[in-house]
């Protein structure tokens, strides 16, 4: 954001972030959108794996590359100087895949990565018919990212999907198996109820990111509901991308059914708008400085 320290690594950003106070991370499903959460005032940003497959028009099971997830995570970190948080899914792979995701991610410019304890192939957390590795095995790949990051406030936050396969209690144990590993924070994904987020901030004592996705298992928290129970991040991973694409289906909709766009103008960004967003003046002018001479 205007103003922060960029002399800092990214991660070093994030951990600042969520040092202040519980931080809000919103998905961008493209640069323009990381453009745009900057602007609003947002002190992170979230690459989604769900949204990055819906947006390449596949289901979120697995089926995207590191190098894609790579590649998009570079186009964010490029648009923004917000500090990244980029979904590696499980790691794409065993312990030396976890090796390789942690250097090409954190090449790309992330500030940081969570990775899951799910088997391939790996399911939206909010979906029933996960499966789970062994959490030694999960623990082990924490132990891989945390000695291949580079730099040491590169953030490696461990999720567990295990609230929605082998219960709460299996969750918090978990939890703390991964945190003895080097983990540094805790994604609970698919909690339940409010209670068990706060049960489970007291249980483990530990940075935590909760999960507000919509649609999903547990309950639309607010950031600040969040905070006072203990958590440090809070992700919308596909807020935004939701939001586009039914107004995208709405005003096409209306196009095909009376052959103009014209009564959905007011919903939409203006040229202007559009062109202050992408900064077009900057580099109009930077184009002319360089034919003056």
């Amino acid at each position: 954001m205007p103003g922060q320290n960029l002399l800092s690594s990214p991660g070093k950003r994030l951990r600042q972030a969520w040092a202040a106070g519980p931080v809000a991370i919103p998905g961008a499903f493209n640069a323009l959108t990381a453009k745009l959460i900057e602007r609003l005032g947002f002190r992170a940003v979230y690459l989604s794996g769900g949204a990055l497959s819906a947006a390449t028009g596949v289901p979120d099971i697995g089926l995207l590359s590191l190098t894609e997830f790579a590649q998009e995570a570079r186009r964010l970190a490029a648009a923004t100087t917000l500090p990244l948080l980029v979904d590696a899914d499980t790691g794409f792979g065993d312990v030396l895949n976890v090796e390789r995701t942690v250097h090409e991610l954190e090449s790309a410019g992330a500030a940081g990565i969570h990775i899951e304890d799910q088997q391939m192939p790996k399911k939206c957390g909010h979906l029933s018919g996960k499966s789970l590795i062994e959490p030694e095995a999960m623990a082990a790949k924490i132990r891989a990212a945390v000695a291949s990051r580079r730099d040491a406030d590169f953030v490696i936050i461990a999720r567990t999907d295990a609230r929605g396969v082998t219960g709460f209690d299996d969750a918090v144990l978990r939890a703390r198996i991964y945190l003895m590993a080097g983990a540094d924070a805790i994604f609970p994904e698919a909690l339940e109820t409010a209670d068990e987020f706060a049960r489970f901030a007291r249980e483990v004592p530990a940075p935590l990111l909760a999960n507000m996705t919509e649609f999903g298992k547990g309950p639309l928290l607010t950031v600040s509901e969040l905070g006072a129970m203990g958590y440090k991040m809070v992700l919308f991973p596909l807020t935004a991308f939701r939001a586009a694409m039914r107004a995208a289906a709405e005003t096409l909709a209306l196009l095909h059914s009376t052959g103009h766009q014209r009564d959905a103008l007011p919903r939409m960004m203006t040229r202007a708008e559009l062109y202050d967003l992408l900064g077009y003046s900057d580099y109009e002018k930077r184009d002319q400085a360089y034919v003056r001479g």
